[in-house]
């Protein structure tokens, strides 16, 4: 066992010689139930000569919630906030559910009783995931945790400690960029009595000046240059004698970055032309004429555009002739009489002529 989980051991094998309440007894809304339970549920659903006897067994079942064997990776007699909030809210569903049942009598007290079994198991899973994943989250440094002690319900803070030095970290900076040195660990947000980040410049002679110091766990410095390269230190503060974080960082300025500026494919550049001299056309080449010849694709399009135009064309002058010819056969009758009468009467008028040029040589 570690030397920083003896104090805690020592606390809780402590809280058993004292009066036991049970961790989910230290959550009020558990209270106001199972007082509920006494005087709003019982009395219509039990005889009352129980009453007593039950409730009395009830709150013995909900204090041996503790009752659990005292184990640095299951149970150490502690939990957060976190972990009794869910136990206690599974307790209140299960006994919500059994009140809406409206279960009387005999079997009402066997269900009230298997279900403070299984949530007591609930309660030990919950304890256990804490113990392995919550409980002094930290690898380092020093963590001030709050944690409630099941024993008397009492929520002091437990001090983590752990290798104050959280290890050096390499930072590699081009020349004219940002250097960003962040000094936040995962922890920091829900360990309490934290105070200031301080960032502090290393020099060669061990010596040190400070760059920065406030809330902010980050140390920008801007464009920076050869002269920024070397070892900096951040230190995170504490309400104890002991700082909560060291962290050192190693800074390599690399040079400057080289950015290429690639011309634009669409872009158009012409030859400097110095005054007076002459510059001549350079000859197309086959792929410039290629270029200028027309597609195939419109070649064979505006020779297919005129034949389907005079198709066309034709089409509707078919229809239309085929519209003249469906008509009565008046049209036919008219264009015949029209072309007989103007033959007849060219024939007389040509008669006619005939005649004078007779007399006229008879004068």
């Amino acid at each position: 066992m570690g030397p920083r989980r003896l104090p805690l051991l020592v606390a809780a094998l402590a809280g058993c010689l004292l009066p036991a309440r049970g961790c989910v007894m230290c959550d009020p809304k558990v209270v106001e139930a199972l007082n509920s339970l006494e005087t709003d549920y019982l009395p219509g659903h039990l005889e009352a000569k129980h009453h007593k006897n039950v409730m009395k067994r009830v709150k013995q079942a909900v204090e041996a919630f503790k009752d659990l064997p005292i184990d640095e990776d299951s149970y150490m007699g502690v939990v957060d906030e976190a972990t009794l909030e869910k136990a206690a809210w599974s307790l209140l569903k299960d006994l919500k559910r059994i009140m809406d049942s409206d279960v009387k009598g005999e079997l009402f007290v066997k269900e009230l009783f298997w279900m403070l079994r299984l949530a007591k198991d609930n309660f030990a899973s919950y304890a256990a995931q804490f113990q392995k994943a919550a409980f002094c989250p930290n690898k380092c440094g020093l963590m001030l945790q709050p944690l409630i002690w099941c024993s008397t319900c009492q929520k002091q803070v437990h001090s983590c400690r752990k290798s104050s030095n959280c290890g050096e970290r390499k930072v590699k900076v081009h020349q004219m960029e940002d250097m960003i040195l962040d000094c936040e660990l995962n922890w920091h947000k829900i360990s309490q009595g934290l105070t200031d980040y301080s960032f502090y410049r290393v020099w060669g002679n061990h010596s040190e000046t400070l760059m920065s110091k406030g809330k902010e766990p980050t140390l920008t410095k801007t464009m920076v240059r050869p002269k920024d390269a070397g070892t900096y230190r951040c230190e995170l503060g504490s309400v104890q004698s002991s700082p909560a974080t060291i962290i050192y960082f190693h800074v390599t300025v690399l040079p400057k970055r080289i950015v290429e500026e690639i011309p634009s494919p669409n872009t158009e550049t012409e030859d400097e032309v110095a005054p007076g001299e002459v510059t001549l056309d350079r000859p197309q080449t086959a792929t410039t004429l290629q270029s200028q010849s027309p597609k195939p694709e419109k070649v064979l399009r505006s020779r297919l555009v005129g034949p389907l135009i005079w198709g066309f064309v034709v089409l509707i002058a078919s229809v239309a002739t085929a519209i003249l010819f469906s008509r009565s056969g008046k049209v036919i009758d008219f264009i015949k009489s029209s072309w007989f009468s103007t033959g007849n009467g060219a024939a007389q008028d040509s008669g006619v002529s005939k005649e004078k040029n007779k007399e006229s040589r008879r004068k």
